[in-house]
């Protein structure tokens, strides 16, 4: 009998069971066993239109929007019923939002590897997104996923405070309410402030952090703490580039949530593989890799 691929979800289980099976390969992928040097090249401003115009193209030739459509879209829903339905979380509503452009490197893993592939004219469908998933690569994505993750938590531990020193800490009596707090009290005004500021020292740091790290472990079997140091050297070395990049996303991203959520269906798939072209931009591939 023919095996059939079924859905997202079934597919994507099978993958990770297969992964786990290859957890003593995995652990030892976390120190990595690629020592070949890692060539930074730098980006420029051009570097960015280059990447969005090949992550355009692989959006419309892979149509990953059934990835994030099925993945994401539950989870932003839960998300949100929570909050609507419980006055108390409230105040963490922007944080969270906010906080999936911290996790948003983890959630395009699969996007990488299917710009990957493309890129090496191999073919490609939406199950190879899953591909990683039964890959070692698996065991150092998910070591860097858990300290991004850490920082998403620490973004929002930090947001409630600023909120319970300002307007808090008893819950908002109502949205409406707690909009008016915001805007017409100095208090409001305070957490308004020290929130966009502290978001954005958390930002800068994530996106030093991941700047090219996913996609480099995507891509080589470097190790954490390399991908992790090649991040931050391109970000270094291109800061008006890096900038530039993470404000891309944010109004990508702002885009997303203003359109009702529905923008980001378009959004984040496109992000997420120009983030595969913006790394192949950044960093020199290695001497023994078949080109395209």
């Amino acid at each position: 009998m023919a095996e059939t691929i079924g859905n997202p979800l079934s597919w994507a289980a099978r993958q990770l069971g297969a992964g786990f099976h290859r957890i003593e390969d995995g652990t030892a992928e976390i120190a990595g066993s690629d020592r070949a040097p890692i060539v930074i090249t730098g980006l420029q401003i051009a570097d960015l239109r280059i990447a969005l115009k090949k992550g355009l193209q692989d959006f419309l030739a892979l149509r990953t929007d059934v990835i994030f459509v099925v993945l994401m879209y539950p989870i932003i829903g839960l998300a949100l019923a929570g909050f609507a339905l419980n006055r108390g979380m409230l105040p963490l509503l922007f944080p969270m939002i906010s906080g999936f452009a911290l996790l948003g490197p983890v959630a395009a893993i699969g996007l990488y590897e299917m710009s990957r592939r493309r890129e090496l004219g191999l073919p490609t469908t939406w199950a190879d997104a899953f591909g990683v998933l039964g890959s070692p690569s698996l065991f150092p994505i998910l070591t860097l996923g858990v300290y991004l993750f850490g920082i998403f938590l620490a973004w929002l531990l930090s947001a409630n405070e600023i909120y319970n020193a300002t307007l808090g800490p008893a819950a908002p009596a109502s949205v409406q309410g707690f909009l008016q707090d915001i805007l017409m009290t100095s208090a409001g005004r305070t957490m308004a402030a020290a929130g966009i500021g502290v978001g954005f020292l958390f930002a800068c740091v994530v996106l030093a952090l991941s700047l090219v790290s996913f996609p480099l472990l995507v891509d080589r079997h470097v190790g954490v703490v390399r991908a992790v140091m090649t991040s931050f050297s391109v970000a270094r070395r291109s800061p008006l580039a890096a900038a530039a990049w993470g404000a891309v996303v944010v109004i990508g991203l702002g885009f997303g949530v203003l359109t009702a959520f529905v923008g980001l269906m378009f959004v984040l798939p496109v992000l997420g593989h120009a983030s595969w072209h913006l790394y192949r931009r950044a960093v020199a591939p290695p001497l023994n890799q078949v080109k395209p």
